[in-house]
């Protein structure tokens, strides 16, 4: 090479070392999207082509680089410039990477701005190049190939058309009685004398079966009788011996439901005892108190339910006046949508002389910058020769301090073997290993509490003895308290039976009554708000309908 090739190549490889990171993140993506079936070997060629492109081609010219573009090859040119000079890839991630290595303005003003600046003429080469590759023509030698000619063979003679055989004529069939498809009126007179025997015993089995429990399980809460074929209803002249025989069921319970059972006995009971002791004193029957609280309350829950009603009402109307006022909104949006069209317009007539001024100033600035890269140059040689001074001068320093480290391990290292030697010396001398126990002395630590071994046997035996007494005295202690125990529950278990007598005649007495008295339910009256809020949502829906017709 001359001396002029010889500087471009090493300049061109200087170039590629130093910005090694920018040019990885385009050719990086362009394996990953564009070139997925490219060569890896062939890699460094186009991080040259991407170095030249960024950085070269303000001073190679479009001329010189199209030469170099054009003597490699075709395809593989064109699918790379196609990328790399990308408006939108150049405009959004390849700035948005590049920003991460140097300040995003510089790397706007001095590589993504002349890179779209040459981007029109480029892309005049990359037509070219797919022009090329469409005119590529590929020879492929034919060769001659074998005519097949026909046999000839003798015509055969048409065959002769058989004669059709008459179709048979099949006799008319008897359509299928009607009776196939009912069921025989046997079997539902079968099924309905089995339903009244069964209804018959189970009528007789409830008023024999006092002492059997087990046919409880038969019973439905929900007022029916179930048994194992089917659900059949609950005969209210069978009621009472249902319930006679569900009060009469032994349950088995528990410690805890037991006291707990006595425990609300019991509180009942003073309770009562109070009350009749407060009748005594001359205190008034709280039950006038307790029937108007009870009316009170009806009352309120009336009160309550119309008022949910007016609230119910108060929505529905709400609702009809947002419809009203969304279709108004409608309109008036109509209105500002072509203002907004008029604005729009002419905004866009300002934007566009703006953008023609700030093209006017790139332009200016563009030859600004292309001259103080000129001399960004031989302040960079200038640079690189302080940089190898001051490398130089280091290096001496730092082959001094390893000499000096390298003295200091050696004296180290030896002061250590010399100790090691002294605490082998000390550990070779011989010691008394074996050493006479005597169990009824004590240790000689000089303290108050100190004692043999014989003599922490012999308390220990003696704690072991009082601690099995001890043990043996908890038990009876433990057994005389589960006897108490049981006593205590039986005494509950009398107590709760004597009550449940007494409240299953009350609960008996307090039916009898309920049945003698007959209560007529009053149909509340409608509220006056509520009259008005029905006429208002009629009148609100008349109005959207005749808006809605409108629009």
């Amino acid at each position: 090479l001359n001396v002029t090739e010889e500087k471009f190549v090493l300049d061109t490889l200087a170039g590629c070392i130093e910005y090694k990171s920018l040019l990885d993140v385009v050719v990086n993506a362009f394996f990953v999207r564009d070139g997925r079936y490219c060569l890896i070997s062939e890699r460094n060629l186009y991080t040259v082509i991407c170095y030249l492109a960024t950085f070269q081609l303000e001073e190679l010219g479009l001329q010189h680089f199209s030469r170099i573009v054009k003597s490699l090859d075709t395809a593989k040119m064109q699918k790379f410039l196609r990328f790399f000079f990308n408006t939108l890839y150049l405009n959004t991630w390849i700035k948005d990477e590049w920003s991460q290595f140097y300040d995003s303005l510089y790397v706007k003003e001095n590589w993504i701005d002349p890179l779209l600046r040459w981007q029109p003429k480029v892309q005049q080469l990359i037509e070219q190049l797919t022009d090329k590759l469409s005119n590529r023509t590929t020879t492929i030698k034919t060769s001659t190939v074998t005519q097949p000619e026909e046999f000839n063979l003798t015509v055969p003679k048409p065959r002769a058309i058989p004669m059709p055989l008459p179709i048979p004529v099949l006799e008319k069939r008897q359509p299928v009685p009607p009776s196939t498809y009912k069921p025989p009126k046997e079997k539902k007179q079968l099924e309905e004398i089995k339903r009244k025997n069964w209804r018959k015993a189970e009528v007789s089995a409830l008023c024999c079966c006092s002492s059997d429990y087990f046919f409880l399980n038969s019973l439905l809460v929900q007022g029916t009788f179930l048994t194992g074929r089917e659900v059949v209803p609950f005969l209210p002249q069978y009621l009472e011996v249902v319930w006679e025989l569900i009060d009469n069921i032994p349950i088995k319970l528990n410690a805890a439901a037991i006291l707990r059972e006595g425990a609300l006995y019991q509180r009942k009971m003073e309770q009562e005892l109070k009350r009749i002791e407060n009748l005594l004193r001359g205190a008034g029957d709280p039950s006038e108190f307790l029937e108007w609280q009870k009316q009170m309350r009806g009352k309120d829950m009336e009160e309550q339910l119309a008022e949910i009603e007016c609230r119910r009402l108060q929505g529905k109307l709400s609702h009809e006046e947002a419809v009203l006022a969304h279709q108004n909104v409608i309109q008036e949006n109509k209105k500002k949508a072509d203002l907004m069209r008029e604005e729009k317009a002419e905004m866009m007539h300002q934007y566009a002389e703006k953008c023609l001024q700030e093209q006017k100033e790139m332009r200016e600035l563009v030859e600004q910058v292309v001259e103080g890269h000129k001399n960004a140059k031989q302040a960079k040689i200038k640079l690189q020769k302080y940089k190898q001074q001051i490398v130089q001068e280091v290096c001496e320093e730092n082959r001094e301090l390893l000499r000096q480290a390298l003295e200091e391990e050696e004296e180290k290292l030896r002061k250590r073997y010399e100790l090691i030697q002294q605490i082998r010396a000390i550990e070779s001398l011989p010691s008394l290993r074996h050493k006479f126990v005597d169990l009824t002395e004590t240790g000689g630590h000089g303290l108050i509490c100190e004692m043999s071994i014989v003599e922490l046997r012999e308390r220990l035996a003696l704690l072991r003895e009082a601690q099995k007494a001890a043990e043996e005295e908890k038990r009876d202690q433990i057994i005389h308290e589960k006897q108490a125990k049981e006593q205590l529950l039986l005494d509950k278990l009398d107590q709760i039976s004597l009550f449940r007598a007494e409240l299953g005649r009350a609960a008996a007495l307090k039916q009898e009554e309920k049945k003698r008295k007959s209560q007529s339910g009053e149909r509340p009256m409608k509220d006056e708000r509520i009259l008005n809020l029905q006429k208002k949502i009629v009148e609100k829906t008349m109005e959207r309908k005749k808006q809605a017709e409108l629009l």
